[in-house]
């Protein structure tokens, strides 16, 4: 069984279709949250995803902003003019979609966050000590995050103390080992110096991980960004992946 595991697609529709076609046939598809915010595309981006095979898809701290669960006021004043539009522009379905997910689930031997399995929606896990606490609050061999838009893993073997921090190699099949908290990093966003989308592979049966960067056309992301009115700052970034 092939899952496509996705995060922090931030409304960038040509980053995603990018991904789904690198991707390729796919069993399910796990999405961990931040469909909307920053990016141009949000209605298109609900839009594919609900049309994913066997989706799980939880909320993301820009979602639940998006909603008014969150107080636009913990957002940056570019973060929070990109929510404002985002209203604005959001169909009554994408908030109807956006209202029905979880913040948090278990999915046989994983379980799903955005931020983290402490704080689910908003915690970000951007170091060993950070990481450590979380594992006290899952129960299940892994947990998968998104959040930071940084692939990165923390696993915690039987008798360590600290978690150890690793970065997943791209292209480069792993096993994960319980207990592990893993990171596929953003679609939409990357935010590690590579501006290719970052998504992953899972293959439950032999607990296989594979990391995938794919380039996209940003420059036309871009455009539909300045027409939109959007940041600058959002604007730039793209392109130098941070």
């Amino acid at each position: 069984m092939r899952i496509l595991v996705i995060s922090d697609l931030h409304a960038n529709l040509t980053a995603l279709e990018a991904v789904l076609a690198e991707a390729g046939k796919i069993d399910a598809a796990w999405c961990l949250g931040d469909l909307v915010g920053y990016g141009p595309d949000p209605n298109e981006c609900i839009q594919t995803v609900r049309q994913l095979p066997n989706l799980v898809c939880i909320l993301g701290n820009h979602d639940a902003a998006t909603l008014n669960h969150i107080g636009v006021n913990a957002f940056n004043p570019e973060a929070r003019q990109a929510i404002y539009w985002t209203q604005k522009s959001l169909t009554p379905q994408g908030v109807e979609f956006l209202r029905s997910l979880p913040e948090k689930v278990t999915v046989g031997e994983v379980t799903l966050a955005h931020g983290s399995p402490r704080q689910p929606v908003w915690e970000y896990l951007l170091d060993t000590h950070t990481a450590t606490q979380n594992f006290a609050f899952f129960e299940t061999p892994y947990c998968f995050i998104g959040h930071t838009h940084l692939p990165v893993c923390y696993n915690l073997r039987d008798g360590q103390r600290m978690a150890e921090l690793i970065i997943p190699e791209t292209n480069q099949p792993i096993k994960l080992m319980p207990r592990t908290i893993i990171n596929p990093g953003s679609v939409g966003q990357p935010r590690d110096r590579d501006p290719r989308a970052s998504f992953a592979i899972y293959i439950p049966e032999t607990q296989t991980w594979e990391n995938y960067r794919i380039p996209y056309d940003i420059q036309e992301v871009q455009a539909r960004m300045v027409a939109a009115h959007l940041p600058e700052r959002h604007i730039v970034r793209l392109e130098g992946g941070w």
